[in-house]
């Protein structure tokens, strides 16, 4: 048996060898880079192109949920046409519903349960200006707003461009294309406050056009011609800005990086910190509107004036150092 003298001396090399192993994993990082998959979603049968494809979201099952203007620019006269698809993460088509319910199909949310929440920003032939939420399987479980008619009161909306849940179940709605305000309901679709009016001050917007939350329930707002993302608590107080970006789809990771779909300023899928806003990666071989990540990094995009629906593949490359500052 070794004297405690000799085990001290042990016990000192062995720690130093795991601070030694420690400080040299954290001068390397892993190169992360981004690759378009060509072709890679399957189009449904007798469709030979994409439409404006507005919005993205992965499921609960680990698919791709697709919102899309019926393959056209809106939905009008396609009655037969789903608006929403679903595709496992090898591109093959696995689901679809949703004919003759839209008019100009828009926001897209995934709650934790996996209910799906969209909006209808325009109103034709009594259906639109609402937010409709579905079950997992395409069932209608809920709808705000009343259905074709545009308005600023607590069941009319005037171009709702998105949706946002938080966890406690309550709904935020911006009402951006038509009104500019942020309107919030109880879980069970109760009128609770809203927030909001034209301008260039903190809590004032041109056209609030997408929500994200991040882990620590602040509300993002992207406040599209504003060129500006505003961050609120729940109650609508003004908390920070993050300035000349002009997000048209946020999504923010559990860990709190925020993926901003801008394809008319900065043109491409912004990817930084939410906590400060501060840079991580960008990928510029997209103009989306809409932006999602599955669980391996992959991220989509969905591009509405190009028409098209694009893969990212997240590839590691080999540990480099970190330069000196």
């Amino acid at each position: 048996m070794l004297s405690n003298p000799h085990r001290a001396g042990l016990i000192l090399l062995s720690l130093t060898v795991v601070a030694i192993s420690i400080a040299c994993s954290e001068d390397q990082i892993q190169e992360v880079s981004y690759s378009l998959v060509d072709g890679w979603a399957q189009l449904p049968e007798g469709v030979e192109a994409w439409g404006q494809t507005i919005g993205v979201e992965i499921d609960t099952g680990g698919n791709l949920l697709v919102f899309q203007r019926c393959f056209a620019s809106n939905c009008i006269g396609r009655d037969d046409v789903p608006a929403l698809l679903k595709y496992d993460l090898d591109g093959n088509l696995i689901d679809s519903w949703g004919e003759g319910m839209f008019v100009w199909p828009h926001g897209f949310f995934l709650d934790s349960d996996g209910n799906i929440w969209t909006t209808d920003a325009r109103g034709a032939e009594g259906r639109g200006q609402q937010v409709v939420k579905f079950s997992p399987d395409g069932t209608v479980l809920m709808a705000l707003g009343t259905p074709g008619v545009a308005g600023d009161g607590p069941n009319t909306f005037s171009g709702p461009t998105d949706i946002a849940v938080a966890p406690n179940g309550e709904i935020f709605v911006a009402d951006g294309h038509g009104n500019n305000r942020i309107v919030k309901y109880s879980s069970d679709g109760e009128f609770l406050m809203e927030w909001g009016q034209e301008g260039t001050g903190p809590g004032e917007f041109n056209e609030p056009h997408c929500l994200a939350f991040d882990s620590r329930g602040r509300l993002f707002v992207g406040d599209r011609v504003n060129q500006r993302i505003q961050v609120f608590d729940q109650e609508g107080r003004y908390l920070a800005e993050w300035p000349d970006i002009m997000a048209s789809g946020i999504h923010i990771t559990q860990d709190d990086v925020v993926y901003v779909a801008d394809y008319q300023l900065r043109e491409g899928i912004v990817i930084a910190n939410a906590s400060d806003f501060s840079d991580i990666d960008f990928i510029s071989e997209t103009l989306p509107e809409g932006v999602t990540v599955d669980a391996q990094g992959n991220i989509y995009a969905g591009e509405v004036l190009p028409r098209n629906l694009k893969k990212f593949a997240k590839t590691l490359g080999p540990p480099s150092s970190v330069p000196d500052e």
